[in-house]
């Protein structure tokens, strides 16, 4: 036997023990076809959806009121050789995203049929119960890295507690989804049973932008454009979380947490600094809050990192990210649509080995527990 140390080898066992791994908190599962759901689906409502369509809250039936920059909003290489649309082949998604950005787990963010926007709850009901099913046999079952969500209408809360209670109890989601366009600011009332059941539960609220509530996506109304209606989920996003704080959700669920997702977080330091102001000026009027809003929003919110901010100058991201706080941020992609952020090259600003590993990975792993 040779004693002749091989020492190529020996670095690329080394590298490989010390990479950084990734954990994508963003990546969009598709429905092949809607008879992919057909069993985890009742007949009835099979037959609802191939007669009547979805009937969302929106000025329009059965589809968004805006074109899409790209069909799907996904990136022109994603469209999967074997047929189907962006997201809906495993294999493909593995080879393109999974395998090649390293990624040690990625939760599923499902956006088919708009399933917390319909305006028959029931069958939005049905629908959500399929999906959730349909998670866990077509993608978490399948791959051990991808992992589910349970995705329950808001709008519905009764409906939407017996499904987190069937989800909750096979032990395999992560999170409970909600959307951030629903019928009310998600700080009122009507939504308290959900975020007291997910604290029962010890799961993660997850708010990832998007839905139709019924209302204007803007304050101001419907906007002319899709770039302007893509730039308020922003504007969606700090508005919710400002209804959260300051009707007090962290104070009266204090172990509850909190995932903002595809919302950025450029517009955080001002919204954070605002909110104090005011609380400064009219805490008689929440006295239910016994700290400053910032306070709350670091100890109890965290927020994904696509769409990534790009200042001109790199140093303005940096500041960015300290005012935010580098524990508040977790890495994600938002595969495969075309706002993509590639792991690599999404932060165009310096950060140390303990930084990347924070963002990349750490931090999420404390907030969902891997």
């Amino acid at each position: 036997m040779s004693d002749v140390i091989d020492r190529p080898m020996l670095d690329q066992e080394k590298t490989a023990a010390t990479r950084l791994r990734i954990i994508d908190c963003d990546i969009h599962p598709s429905i092949h076809s809607h008879s992919d759901l057909n069993e985890f689906l009742p007949k009835r409502w099979q037959q609802h959806l191939k007669e009547y369509g979805s009937h969302l809250r929106t000025p329009y039936i059965g589809t968004t009121p805006y074109p899409r920059s790209s069909p799907l909003i996904a990136r022109r290489d994603a469209w999967p050789p074997t047929g189907g649309v962006p997201g809906s082949d495993l294999d493909f998604m593995r080879k393109q995203h999974l395998d090649p950005s390293d990624v040690e787990f990625g939760i599923l963010q499902v956006l088919d049929l708009f399933i917390f926007s319909q305006q028959n709850l029931e069958f939005g009901a049905a629908i959500q119960r399929a999906i959730n099913d349909w998670q866990l046999a077509f993608w978490s079952h399948r791959d051990p890295r991808l992992k589910a969500s349970i995705l329950v209408g808001q709008d519905g809360s009764d409906l939407g507690l017996a499904e987190i209670d069937r989800c909750a109890k096979t032990g395999e989601y992560i999170q409970i989804n909600v959307s951030p366009r629903a019928n009310e600011p998600l700080g009122r009332r009507a939504y308290w049973p959900i975020y007291a059941r997910a604290q029962e539960l010890d799961l993660p609220l997850g708010i990832h932008v998007g839905g139709y509530g019924g209302h204007a996506p803007t304050g101001g109304g419907w906007p002319s454009y899709y770039c302007e209606e893509h730039q308020s989920n922003a504007h969606t996003v700090a508005s919710q979380l400002t209804s959260l704080v300051l009707e007090g959700i962290p104070e009266r669920f204090p172990k509850l947490k909190i995932v903002f997702i595809e919302g950025g977080f450029g517009w955080i330091p001002s919204a954070m600094w605002r909110m104090d102001q005011h609380f400064e000026r009219f805490r008689s009027e929440v006295p239910h809050l016994k700290r400053r809003p910032s306070e709350y929003v670091k100890d109890h919110f965290w927020f994904t990192t696509q769409p990534i901010d790009e200042p001109d100058e790199a140093k303005h991201l940096r500041q960015l990210i300290e005012w935010v706080g580098i524990d508040r941020l977790l890495f994600s992609s938002d595969y495969p649509h075309w706002d993509y952020d590639d792991a690599r090259y999404a932060f165009k600003t310096p950060l140390t080995e303990a930084e990347r590993r924070k963002i990349f990975n750490s931090n999420a792993r404390a907030v969902y527990k891997f």
